[in-house]
């Protein structure tokens, strides 16, 4: 007779909420500003002392975008300026338990980033990190990739930016992500030819010559546009 067995409940698959922040730093004499990113302490098992990316559960009574501000604000206490779904992260292996992430990439200007501070929050340069929990590794480089690949034909650059700027700050966003130098006069004639961007009447001065303040124009779309900088 054969003996009848019942099968084990599958194990539950959980999702979670995770979000690649980036942000600009310029530091005192150096050439240009590098692109950073928020990581945070974990507390406990797995790879408790570990840093990771900011994250957490989804609730059953909320949509993702809810779910990755919320995790944000109780992380790091950042409302960031640009928030964009970039993947889904469900590798069988990629966690002790079975585990998938709904993650998100968001922008925030120097000074919100400056001025958030949290317990277990560290702020890192985007490609010199320590060694992440997980896969939040191959996580963060899929971010860069996608944040260069996206910047020349966005208007992404400018979640790095103040209402008002100068050429010369947009100009330096395009060399921190892109990690090379742009010719100054090239990129101010294909942006200025693009109608991205709108001059004020207004002047920001300083040591140098006055500069003009410019303001991204809204009703112009860039995504059949090709990239911006050469």
């Amino acid at each position: 007779m054969q003996t009848q067995t019942s099968a084990s409940p599958p194990e539950p698959i959980r999702v979670a909420v995770s979000t690649v922040i980036f942000s600009l730093r310029r530091d005192a004499g150096a050439d240009r500003a590098r692109v950073v990113l928020p990581l945070v302490r974990r507390t406990r098992d797995p790879f408790e002392g570990r840093w990771a990316l900011p994250g957490g559960w989804l609730r059953v009574d909320e949509d993702m975008d809810a779910a990755a501000a919320r995790t944000l604000a109780e992380t790091t206490g950042l409302a960031p300026s640009y928030l964009e779904q970039l993947y889904a992260f469900g590798e069988v292996d990629r966690s002790p338990s079975r585990v998938v992430s709904i993650v998100y990439w968001a922008l925030v200007r120097e000074d919100v980033s400056r001025a958030a501070e949290q317990e277990n929050v560290a702020w890192y340069d985007a490609t010199t990190h320590p060694q992440l929990a997980f896969d939040h590794d191959q996580i963060v480089q899929y971010a860069l990739w996608r944040l260069r690949n996206k910047v020349g034909y966005s208007r992404i650059a400018h979640g790095l930016l103040p209402a008002l700027f100068t050429l010369a700050d947009l100009r330096e966003v395009y060399e921190a992500i892109l990690g090379r130098r742009l010719d100054p006069a090239n990129f101010r004639r294909q942006v200025e030819g693009s109608g991205t961007i709108i001059p004020t009447d207004e002047h920001r001065t300083g040591s140098h010559r006055p500069a003009r303040l410019y303001r991204y124009n809204h009703d112009v779309e860039l995504a059949d546009r090709g990239p911006l900088p050469d």
